[in-house]
């Protein structure tokens, strides 16, 4: 249905381009001022509208509903995906750590000072020497 819509939209908007380009300006024609018509009219001098007009008219209304119909099928949410027929990915394990467990250094007890360990010395750089 979109596609038959879309096509519609496009030949409906070219004729619209090309009903507008036939038409002349009010000013085109020097009788015109003094409110002689000329061989588009079909109702006549005092009224009415050419067939030009109307042919505008009509192709604009249904610019416009394809316009509007398009933009609200558009908007509405689609229940297929590009990623439909793609399976998942098998689940990944989760690697192992760099380091084994027993060399994990422990994390101080709540309220103790964080101090280094007796047998490695802090590392506190030492003052240069002159």
């Amino acid at each position: 249905m979109t596609i038959v819509l879309t096509v519609l939209h496009v030949a409906v908007s070219l004729f619209l381009i090309g009903v507008v380009l036939l038409q002349s300006g009010k000013g085109a024609e020097m009788g015109a001022s003094f409110g002689s018509s000329g061989s588009q009219s079909v109702f006549g001098a005092g009224g009415g509208t050419s067939f030009l007009s109307k042919m505008t008219t009509g192709a604009a209304v249904i610019f416009m509903l394809t316009s509007l119909t398009l933009a609200y099928i558009s908007g509405l949410p689609s229940s297929s995906s590009i990623m439909s027929g793609v399976a998942k990915p098998a689940s990944v394990k989760p690697t192992q750590p760099a380091t084994p467990s027993s060399q994990v250094p422990e994390a101080p007890a709540q309220g103790q000072p964080v101090v280094p360990a007796p047998d490695k010395p802090a590392n506190v750089p030492t003052p240069p020497q002159k």
